[in-house]
């Protein structure tokens, strides 16, 4: 050995004894560093309608995430995930997504259109924080005034919004004019405007949810009631997602517009968006962000991975990029256990033949032929190869036949049953159990010595007709253990 290998070796030798040493120092001294740490996982928080510490989920089970307040469900309105979801809670800028809702209602009901002018007030022009940057006396169509509410979080676009739409549900006077109407009535007019958010949202089913602005602010001059919670979040983003403007804006990222200026000269003003995931992950389709120091940094996200669309609420995470952290995490955590789960499981097949074509099928069960004693007809799932996306973390599926009265000729198709197969009682499928081979009636003769033969058999206690079979099983649904990502 060289003197160079030698000199390495020993300083190899000797810097693993050191790293040994350092090791073995770190465990006596830290024994109760975990190998793994899990930001926040509650044994309160809510899966499926349970909680984690009812359903006996491990952590790496569970979404880690730093939110105080969270909830997830699908546009079908299927709940995966609850914490503190209805306790209530300042929400921000997630405000605005109600101030869209009900402009864009007002659009629709033909009290205004998407070209009706918004014009900037002093008082819009002023709100201050979080800014599209509009001067006094712009002017812009109100779809253009939705981007700089939504993009940006505009609350000057807000309150603009908020006076125009408002001033026709204060039926002010305008003389034509929206722009005098708004400058005599912005305050009754931004009010009625208000009212009609809380009466959107009872509208639809918000439990505990109170507007005072259409732009969120919680302090000084706009201290007060207005509160809402996760589950009342989901609720209003979840309509609102229908409204395809609304959709396209939100899901649109950095955008810019032109507004016409107090003096007539034409403006474009560049939007940033201030929704960063939608930048970086690739099912996300936008919605709104929200921070102030009582709200905290909070998300209302939505994504569509191509199969199902979610909405993740989180309120008062642990900083602005966690927030976004916290909604990528639940909408993988819900991608992630959900599951194909093919319904046609059993180890025994027959060939079915309809139509002169044959095909292997699996066998369901065995339904008695009522007209004999011993025979049964073999049955498939009407679809053998059916599956259904089923939630893992639920529980397992269970399934429950019922058999028709099977009579007379039997052909390969015909309805002889029905299969029902449920996940913690809820129907998840159903399908008709069908026939998968011929199976003919007794002839008048061998009818004649089947019911000599029932009568015996009725004497004596025997059965006198075939006991039906269920073939098919219902496999355990898999959980997945690996940590959320």
């Amino acid at each position: 050995m060289s003197w160079a290998k030698h000199l390495h070796h020993t300083l190899s030798a000797k810097g693993a004894r050191l790293v040994a040493c350092a090791l073995a120092f770190t465990l006596v001294v830290f024994p109760f560093v975990p190998m793994s740490a899990y930001a926040d996982v509650r044994k309160a928080d809510v899966v499926f309608g349970q909680t984690v510490d009812e359903r006996g989920l491990s952590v790496a089970q569970c979404p880690d995430i730093d939110a105080e307040y969270a909830f997830v469900m699908d546009k079908d309105g299927t709940v995966y995930f609850e914490r503190n979801a209805t306790s209530p809670t300042q929400i921000a800028s997630i405000t605005k997504i109600m101030t869209a809702v009900v402009a864009l209602d007002a659009a629709a009901s033909g009290a205004v259109t998407l070209d009706t002018p918004v014009v900037v007030s002093a008082a819009a022009a002023a709100v201050g924080e979080s800014s599209a940057g509009l001067m006094e006396g712009d002017s812009m169509p109100l779809e253009v005034a939705l981007k700089a509410l939504l993009v940006p979080s505009g609350n000057d676009a807000a309150v603009a919004i908020a006076e125009m739409v408002g001033a026709t549900m204060w039926n002010a006077p305008t003389d034509g004019d929206v722009a005098v109407a708004i400058e005599g009535t912005a305050s009754s007019a931004e009010n009625a405007f208000v009212a009609a958010m809380n009466a959107k949202a009872a509208e639809l089913g918000c439990i505990d949810t109170v507007f005072e602005n259409p732009h969120g602010l919680d302090d000084g001059e706009f201290a007060g009631n207005q509160h809402s919670c996760a589950s009342d979040v989901a609720t209003i983003a979840q309509y609102a997602m229908k409204n395809e403007t609304f959709r396209t804006i939100v899901g649109g990222g950095d955008t810019a517009i032109v507004v016409t200026r107090a003096d007539g000269s034409r403006a474009t003003i560049n939007l940033e968006s201030t929704d960063e995931l939608i930048d970086y992950y690739e099912p996300a389709i936008g919605i709104k962000t929200g921070f102030t120091a009582l709200a905290g940094p909070s998300f209302a996200g939505a994504a569509n991975n191509g199969e199902k669309e979610l909405y993740a609420i989180v309120i008062h995470s642990t900083s602005e990029a966690q927030r976004f952290d916290d909604a990528e995490t639940l909408f993988n955590w819900v991608y992630e256990h959900e599951v194909d789960y093919t319904l046609a499981n059993s180890s025994q097949t027959a060939t079915m033949t309809m139509n002169g074509k044959a095909t292997e099928v699996p066998i369901a069960a065995e339904v008695p032929h009522t007209e004999w004693i011993d025979k049964t007809v073999k049955a498939t799932i009407s679809d053998p190869t059916a599956s259904v996306r089923v939630f893992d973390l639920n529980g397992n599926v269970s399934q429950s036949l019922s058999f028709n009265q099977v009579t007379g000729n039997v052909r390969a198709g015909d309805k002889v049953g029905t299969i029902t197969f449920k996940q913690r009682n809820a129907v998840i499928a159903e399908y008709d159990l069908v026939a998968c081979e011929d199976v003919a009636a007794p002839d008048f003769f061998q009818g004649i010595g089947i019911w000599w033969d029932r009568l015996f058999r009725g004497l004596s206690g025997q059965p006198t007709v075939a006991e039906p079979l269920t073939v098919n099983e219902t496999p355990l649904v898999v959980d997945k253990t690996a940590p959320a990502v």
